[in-house]
């Protein structure tokens, strides 16, 4: 099988590993990639959010799969341009990606198809926004409507704060907060079948303790053995199917990865957000346990064949990454920094470049996610900070309390 991926951060260099470690793929390329995903793929230059471009690309390199890595080029129409080549693509459409693509949208599909989530307003002026902060009262939770890499929300008890963000944003949703340990579940789905992957958890904010502003996501792992047993089948039965039979309804089938963000919340699971695509980093740690080969796995669900798919088969033990991002992140990151140490097995490459004179150097926000494998939390923990003590940039930031609550048996249902 010949395979191109789309993309260039972490998620993607951890998608490429899964790709080319298939003995079905005998040829893998990435467009734009990085110089991790260049370890083990063949690099072209795209524009990713380019439709034409992409598609263009996977005629020239005779492409038997495109898998799309990123929500902006999927909102763009990628998979759309990609699928008209009569090439397969893993990807929804553009009409099935606005359910990342706008917050209002995906509360939409959920309350037609009876998905339980937060109750929420959709506001674009002053006075809606402040009518709706009064309904819910703190914390305050605004998301932008629209993509926003990841940092589109804020969850706050100061009302200035809700407020401020608000009128950056624009069109804003405003809901209420939903109480609870938060999980991830990627889905991997053909449109119809729907195969869960293993749950993980998430930590946004930049620091320890949770303090600090939200962040595209600073470390995660995987398995939740604190979860309840059940939590998968219920999440695929209230949430799942109805999404997917509500999708298919409206003549958008939504074929590719939803992602389910959800809070555990006293009353069950209940939906904080929708995505199209692989979350980062929880993809890290997901990828790292799976055995099941990637490619059969996501080619399946691009046409239409995941029914017939074995069940997925994954390894024992743990998996934990922490992400070391740069100085200032997530303001505007200091970049250009030489990275040393990174160029070894289990450090994924998400904001990197190459200098001129071959160094490596940081080029964005989360720079790596040093991901590790141990036979428990406690052993898969001590792999990973071991590992990110070993990587030199100047003005690193990581927080050193991944999985540190569960190691400790400190969350509460």
């Amino acid at each position: 099988m010949r395979v191109l991926l789309i993309g260039s951060g972490g998620r993607e260099h951890a998608l490429a590993v899964g790709l080319a470690a298939d003995p079905s793929v005998e040829f893998l390329a990435a467009a734009p990639g990085n110089p991790g995903i260049a370890q083990v793929a063949e690099l072209h230059e795209v524009k990713a959010t380019d439709p034409a471009a992409v598609a263009a690309l996977a005629v020239e390199l005779a492409a038997d799969l495109v898998v799309v890595g990123p929500e902006a080029p999927l909102v763009a129409g990628v998979a759309d341009a990609v699928r008209a080549k009569g090439i397969a693509c893993f990807g929804p459409s553009a009409a099935a990606a606005r359910l990342e693509g706008s917050k209002a949208f995906a509360n939409e599909v959920m309350a037609a198809a009876g998905v339980p989530t937060a109750r929420s307003y959709a506001c674009t002026s002053p006075d809606e926004v402040g009518r709706a902060l009064d309904d819910f009262g703190p914390p305050y939770v605004v998301k932008n409507d629209g993509l926003a890499a990841g940092k589109g929300v804020v969850v706050t008890d100061d009302r200035a704060a809700a407020e401020r963000h608000a009128a950056d944003c624009g069109r804003v949703v405003i809901e209420e907060f939903l109480p609870g340990p938060e999980v991830s579940l990627f889905v991997v789905t053909d449109g119809t079948a729907a195969v869960p992957l293993m749950p993980a958890q998430d930590f946004k904010r930049l620091a320890d303790g949770d303090e600090g502003p939200n962040t595209g996501g600073m470390g995660a792992y995987a398995p939740l053995d604190w979860a309840p047993a059940d939590l998968v089948d219920r999440v695929l039965a209230e949430t799942v199917e109805p999404t997917l039979a509500e999708m298919r309804r409206r003549g958008t089938p939504f074929a590719g990865l939803l992602y389910v963000g959800l809070a555990l919340t006293p009353d069950g699971p209940k939906v904080i957000e929708f995505n199209a695509r692989f979350g980062d980093p929880e993809t890290q740690v997901v990828l790292a346990l799976l055995e099941t080969p990637l490619a059969g796995l996501l080619g399946a669900a691009a046409t239409g064949a995941l029914a017939q798919l074995p069940p997925l088969r994954w390894r024992e033990g743990a998996a934990i990454t922490v992400v070391v991002a740069s100085q200032n992140y997530p303001g505007t990151p200091r970049t250009g920094d030489v990275i040393e140490g990174a160029e070894v097995p289990g450090v994924i490459h998400a904001g990197t470049a190459r200098r001129d004179d071959g160094a490596l150097i940081s080029a964005g926000g989360r720079v790596l996610s040093v991901t590790a494998t141990g036979p428990d939390l406690v052993a898969a923990r001590d792999a990973a900070y071991t590992l990110v003590d070993s990587v030199r940039l100047d003005g690193a930031q990581f927080r050193t309390d991944i999985a540190l609550g569960a190691v400790e048996g400190r969350i509460k249902l």
